[in-house]
């Protein structure tokens, strides 16, 4: 027959409020620290020293004190509750996530994101941040990735979304362009250089390319189509530093070229550019670590400002 461990145990509630008592020897700051009343506290020692059939404080006289049983009693609850305690700790903190998956483009995660994700790791030490790039939306219901930042007009419907930023679209180049002889005053100086372009996909006729520029610029003669032609914008930055040739870039992905000397924008003249957001499920089961990195990205994009 197999023999079964019974424990006779005393209410945890009541041995809680005894190592409170007896740790501060006063009902009112054990109630204090419990976020009790003092007679709901009385109430709890009674009954746990009619359990034990010992009294475990002399109420009289004043001070409280603990009477033999309750010094017998006090470094064992005390010691049982804090290993309790730390167990528990230790639980919580296997089963809470540290880790946040992002769906982000490329050329945002190349030019803006990563040159400022140490700061948020020196922030947040414990949350592990991981990108995955993307040309295209992810499916966040399918639960892939837990946030993404996306780029359009911020009209997600049945998503929460945090909106960070808007760009603009000017024409950027290497100083090294200046110093060659030819000029670039003006736009009609574009005719004498090669245009770099970013083929963009999914955006139309509204879409940011040299056509739109140079139509709203009014330059009619000048060929929107010549240059070198990429499918990934942060390669059409890139050729733009080597001095390839003029590149009509987001502000946002050459904000810190611009800072760093390796562009310069040209013309004031810019065609508007679209919103970027983060987007998430509501009710996330990682939304603590979700709106902490949304906080830190709005702090981030108020610098561009």
């Amino acid at each position: 027959m197999k023999t079964v461990l019974m424990r006779e145990l005393c209410s945890l509630n009541a041995l809680q409020v005894f190592e409170a008592v007896a740790r501060h020897l006063s009902f009112q700051k054990a109630a204090d620290e419990l976020d009790v009343t003092s007679t709901a506290v009385s109430h709890q020692i009674k009954l746990l020293e009619k359990e034990l059939g010992v009294l475990l404080f002399r109420r009289r006289p004043r001070p409280l004190a603990l009477t033999t049983a309750g010094e017998r009693l006090f470094p064992s609850v005390q010691e049982s509750l804090d290993m309790l305690a730390a167990a528990i700790a230790r639980l919580k903190q296997t089963n809470t996530p540290t880790d946040l998956t992002v769906s982000v483009l490329n050329v945002f995660a190349a030019k803006w994101l990563v040159p400022r994700l140490p700061d948020f790791q020196q922030r947040y030490p414990d949350i592990d941040v991981r990108l995955q790039t993307s040309h295209t939306a992810v499916d966040l219901q399918a639960r892939t990735v837990d946030m993404a930042i996306r780029y359009g007009q911020g009209d997600y419907p049945g998503l929460q979304v945090h909106r960070l930023m808007t760009d603009e679209f000017t024409p950027v180049c290497s100083p090294r362009l200046l110093s060659d002889g030819q000029s670039l005053s003006t736009p009609a100086d574009l005719a004498h250089h090669s245009l770099i372009h970013f083929e963009w996909l999914n955006y139309g006729s509204e879409a940011p390319s040299w056509e739109n520029w140079l139509t709203l610029a009014g330059l009619n003669d000048i060929d929107p189509n010549k240059g070198l032609k990429f499918d990934d914008e942060s390669l059409a930055i890139q050729a733009a530093i080597a001095g390839q040739g003029i590149a009509l870039c987001s502000s946002i992905h050459v904000y810190d070229d611009f800072a760093m000397g390796f562009l310069i924008k040209l013309f004031e003249m810019a065609l508007p550019g679209l919103t970027y957001s983060v987007v998430h499920l509501k009710m996330h089961p990682k939304e603590d670590l979700i709106l902490k990195f949304v906080a830190w990205l709005t702090e981030q994009a108020q610098t561009l400002n």
